[in-house]
């Protein structure tokens, strides 16, 4: 973040003041820049401009508060841009984290927007935690003159679609709270749907304010620096430096170790940050599907107000590599495929159908005709992937990297790809890439160099330990590090291998255990090596450790929970649910973290 120097020359502040407010601006994130930002302002509007001699402990009246509660960063920068949106048009608002409200003053929130995204089974988000449960228990007060609405993103795809944000929107209701606008439940390609959901709030809100603002828009400070100039809807263009293979030739796994270059964009990221990916769709599937459908690719077609042959917009534009219920449904009435039908009527069988197919596997159940509008109207637009990044800012200067594996499976006995580890595949060193940085507050190193670190990543889960490992060895952290990683064989799947022994050897690696599953009869995982130290895994989180989990959200990071709970049961003598509290403890206080997908 890009700070003005301050001075007691244009500032009726004294040196003391000005030196503490320095020190508060230089630990906020651009998110909490703008809260303060909207809080003070709407303090300074409240007493007609001026500030309050005395300190203000309460939010205005009348201000709009924006929630979000994020796990990857796409809640977030939507309610960022809901934010500037409301600032624009001159109504007062502050933007705050869930992880940063303070439950005590939903009874004095006049209008609450909520931004909310759906993590795992249902679950919320990590820094929504702590709020959702706080709405559902009987501690939250009643709240008849909050006026509300919810914006909940989510993916079709899985059983729990957009729970977290239906639940806030129940128990607000239920507390008595008035929706203004009905809630949105918004999909992957949710850029629609937001934009209407936005729109319509905050004229709602607007509408309803007792004193609405008709002063000048309230410019944010410090939101907009160079980092944030290039995001997911405006990519930074870039070279693609190193893609090399990094599993061994008789591996069953492709996996790469990718470097980009960032050079002088100005771009900022941090060790448990993402990158986003913008990927085309492979040529040869695209024209599978063409001729599968007997379209003409040359065809013009008009998507967002552009027109471009057939064949491009499904190269660069549609979600080829995943399929979908709505494509399903579409394609089901259009073809009059009876499975396809029988799968809409059963949300559970919709959903194991969906998984590891694509939309040519869709099309290929049954033969039908249609224009090249049906199919596109049909499609999900593209977004991009995410990629926990593999190095630290500080030691991979101007570059980002990242551990990609490839997709690579068989479909009714034809090999399918994934969409963008196979654009990754494909792309050759020194072509373009369009990448962005999202940001992830939910997965950060201790503050506290000395604090000893725990980090659990099987297969390509290692990647934002390498980047944590990284950022200790330049910050010359003096806490231990303990690393467990995991994969099938030693011989091929061992990932970065030298550069862990390296670490060992120099000591900043305190211990590392490792799972090669495959190379013995009894498969053995990270979770079993976690039992296998269990009276050394408590003793450091006794000792205060954070712990970190990265990788596999279905099976792996939930086994890995398990047997967390089992140790802490085992060697704190406690009874299951005091575990189970325990481990929950530490995930309140940020002491574990997990970055699962």
């Amino acid at each position: 973040m890009l700070l003005k120097e301050l001075s007691s020359l244009t500032s009726p502040l004294s040196e003391l003041q000005l030196s503490q407010l320095q020190l508060a601006l230089n630990d906020l994130s651009p998110t909490q820049t703008a809260w303060v930002s909207g809080y003070l302002a709407g303090i300074s509007q409240a007493s007609g401009g001026q500030l309050q001699a005395q300190g203000a402990v309460s939010q205005p009246a009348q201000c709009v508060t924006i929630l979000f509660g994020s796990q990857t960063g796409n809640a977030k920068g939507v309610a960022e841009e809901l934010y500037e949106q409301a600032q624009a048009q001159g109504i007062t608002a502050r933007l705050v984290n869930m992880a940063d409200y303070k439950a005590k003053e939903l009874k004095t929130e006049s209008h609450l927007l909520i931004v909310a995204s759906t993590n795992g089974e249902g679950e919320a988000p990590d820094d929504a935690v702590t709020f959702h449960e706080f709405l559902a228990s009987k501690k939250a007060p009643k709240v008849p003159e909050l006026k509300y609405s919810v914006c909940a993103l989510g993916d079709s795809s899985y059983e729990f679609y957009c729970q977290t944000g239906l639940e806030f929107d129940e128990r607000l209701a239920a507390l008595g709270a008035k929706a203004v606008v009905p809630r949105a439940d918004c999909d992957v390609d949710y850029d629609d749907a937001v934009s209407t959901w936005s729109e319509l709030a905050l004229i709602a809100v607007k509408a309803t304010l007792k004193e609405a603002t008709s002063a000048a828009p309230v410019a944010a400070v410090a939101t907009t620096d160079v980092a944030n100039t290039y995001s997911k809807k405006k990519p930074f263009k870039t070279e693609l430096l190193v893609n090399q293979k990094i599993t061994g030739r008789f591996s069953g796994k492709d996996i790469r170790h990718v470097e980009i270059a960032l050079d002088d964009s100005g771009i900022h990221y941090q060790a448990g940050d993402a990158l986003g990916i913008w990927f085309k769709n492979d040529p040869i599937l695209v024209d599978a599907i063409l001729d599968q459908l007997e379209l003409d690719g040359t065809q013009t077609v008009t998507v967002t107000n552009e027109t471009e042959s057939l064949r491009d917009a499904l190269i660069h534009r549609f979600e080829l590599t995943q399929s979908y219920p709505s494509f399903i449904q579409a394609y089901a009435e259009i073809s009059g495929s009876k499975k396809l039908a029988k799968l809409l009527d059963d949300k559970t069988a919709l959903r194991h159908y969906c998984y590891g197919r694509q939309i040519l596997d869709v099309i290929d159940e049954k033969k039908a005709k249609l224009t090249a509008e049906q199919l596109i109207s049909g499609l999900r637009k593209l977004t991009p992937r995410l990629y926990s990044i593999a190095s630290s800012p500080n030691e991979a200067e101007g570059e980002v990297h990242l551990t990609v594996a490839v997709v690579d499976y068989q479909q009714s006995g034809e090999q399918r790809i994934g969409g963008a580890s196979g654009f990754l595949q494909r792309l050759e060193e020194g072509a373009e890439v369009a990448v962005f940085v999202e940001h992830n507050d939910n997965f950060r190193l201790p503050s506290n160099d000395d604090t000893p670190v725990i980090m659990i990543g099987p297969g390509t889960g290692i990647a934002p330990f390498r980047a944590f490992v990284q950022e200790r060895d330049v910050r010359e952290a003096a806490g231990n590090n303990w690393l467990f990683f995991g994969n099938q064989h030693f011989t091929d799947d061992f990932l970065y291998q030298t550069e862990w022994q390296g670490y060992l050897k120099s000591g900043l690696l305190t211990k590392m255990d490792v799972a090669f599953s495959r190379d013995q009869a009894e498969k053995i995982y990270v979770q079993d090596r976690l039992r296998e130290n269990a009276a050394e895994l408590y003793a450091w989180l006794e000792q205060g450790a954070h712990i970190y989990v990265c990788g596999d959200g279905d099976r792996m990071a939930k086994d890995v929970n398990e047997a967390l709970i089992e140790v802490v049961a085992e060697q704190g003598k406690l009874a299951r649910s005091e575990a189970e509290e325990y481990v929950a403890e530490l995930r309140r206080n940020k002491r574990y973290q997990r970055d699962v997908y």
